[in-house]
């Protein structure tokens, strides 16, 4: 496997025209019923990555790539399901391996539509329950609709890691830079590790571990983040070499939604929510993650007081670490994320956290992207919205685990957190007021 691998990417980086072929295709095969789960479509998609950062490709290239690839393997997989239904069973690979089938027709029988979404990011089901879907008859309008929203969270996870390598390996970094960002990524290696097992093997106070390790590894980046600087300063350069005027606009648009004013209507509504659908312990934990999180950053960041980088022409009085957007969204979604996968295996509790990560991971980049904070500051704010959630969350459930929301309640509050932030956003587009000020 790893001199195929050597092959495959030594040649691809000698026919560097290739790369984009390659893109589309393995990630379409990684998401192409049975194919997906002989294929080991991870590693391939993050060493094409590491080339396409390398300057082969542009990071919207690479995304975009490999979404349509992903988009190509969900829809032949669905196509194959509508046109076999149960006589799929009967193709080569599945009689051997029924389990295949059989994981995935029950997970998609228990979570529907969600399956789709959450199981994007579960190696054995992603390229087998679009071919489920299929199989039972699910309404196409909706399994594109489903498909498109999955595959691009997918593709950024699973794109963006490689190709920030590669465009690290290109760039002229500062002195110091790979020994700073191997001792962060280490620590943060080491957090969602033991937290994830801690969580799969149903630990009592999974959640306290978790917490008391992404508190740890915060005060961590206290003390350490004025020896952090050729670290920012190198990813600070690497994504603004992003920049352009096309994407400036979309970026504001994401940042104004870690806006303190958006974020504490967010929060406001999600608790008035649960208190009307009397959810009192969910609306407990919601209330004393969302404002714990939001008190603490003012502290913190009032206690260090650090300058913000100096790419804006105007750079903002106020202080960058920890990042509030970067805290505020954390707390709000993983919130959410926590919420959802209440009731629910370990595994799938883990993804929805995942999914939920990945709206507040938009609204730090784009923080950076814009050149108003660090990137230590955003993650900081990740780390303080992670520990204090996890914290909350611990205490809420001491005794007696939290229990899973009903049904009802979700229709009342995804559609109106949704509209709400929708509402803001649009009303941003009408006023005209995406000239950044920060």
């Amino acid at each position: 496997m790893s001199q195929w691998l050597d092959t495959l990417t030594t040649w691809l980086a000698a026919n560097p025209q290739w790369l984009g072929l390659a893109i589309f295709l393995i990630a379409c095969i990684e998401c192409l019923a049975i194919a997906g789960i002989v294929v080991p479509g991870t590693i391939l998609l993050f060493a094409v990555a590491v080339l396409a950062g390398n300057g082969a490709l542009t990071l919207w290239q690479t995304l975009a790539l490999a979404y349509c690839g992903g988009l190509l393997g969900d829809a032949l997989s669905y196509a194959a399901g509508r046109y076999f239904h149960q006589d799929i069973r009967r193709l080569p690979g599945l009689r051997q391996h029924p389990q295949w089938l059989a994981g995935a027709e029950n997970y998609f029988q228990r979570y529907g539509v969600a399956s789709l979404l959450v199981g994007r990011y579960i190696g054995p089901l992603r390229p087998m329950l679009p071919m489920v879907a299929g199989m039972l008859n699910m309404p196409l309008g909706r399994f594109i609709a489903v498909s498109m929203l999955a595959a691009a969270g997918w593709a950024v996870a699973y794109m963006l890691p490689g190709w920030a390598t590669g465009a690290a390996l290109r760039l002229p970094l500062p002195e110091g830079f790979w020994s700073q960002a191997a001792l962060l990524a280490g620590g943060l290696a080491l957090l969602l590790v033991i937290s994830v097992q801690s969580s799969l093997r149903e630990q009592r106070h999974a959640s306290l571990i978790a917490a008391g390790l992404s508190l740890l590894l915060l005060l961590g980046l206290f003390i350490g983040w004025p020896h952090l600087s050729q670290l920012d300063q190198g990813l600070l350069a690497l994504v603004q070499e992003q920049r352009s005027a096309s994407l400036d606009s979309l970026m504001v648009l994401i940042t104004r939604l870690g806006d303190f004013s958006t974020q504490l209507a967010a929060g406001v509504l999600l608790c008035l929510l649960l208190l009307v659908a009397r959810q009192w312990r969910a609306a407990m934990f919601a209330g004393s993650a969302l404002l714990g999180t939001a008190l603490a950053n003012g502290a913190l960041k009032a206690l260090f007081a650090r300058h913000r980088p100096e790419v804006l022409l105007e750079p903002l009085s106020s202080f960058s670490f920890p990042s509030g957007h970067s805290s505020a969204a954390f707390a709000f979604f993983l919130v959410l994320g926590v919420l959802a996968g209440r009731g629910q295996p370990a595994r799938l509790r883990l993804t929805w956290l995942l999914l939920a990560a990945l709206p507040a991971l938009a609204i730090a980049l784009s923080r950076v992207y814009l050149g108003v904070h660090w990137p230590s500051d955003i993650i900081a704010g990740a780390l303080l919205a992670g520990g204090l959630c996890a914290l909350s969350l611990g205490l809420t459930q001491w005794q007696t685990a939290l229990s899973a929301l009903p049904a009802k309640a979700w229709w009342l509050i995804l559609p109106a957190c949704i509209g709400l932030l929708g509402a803001i956003a649009t009303w941003q587009l009408s006023e005209g007021i995406l000239l950044y000020r920060y």
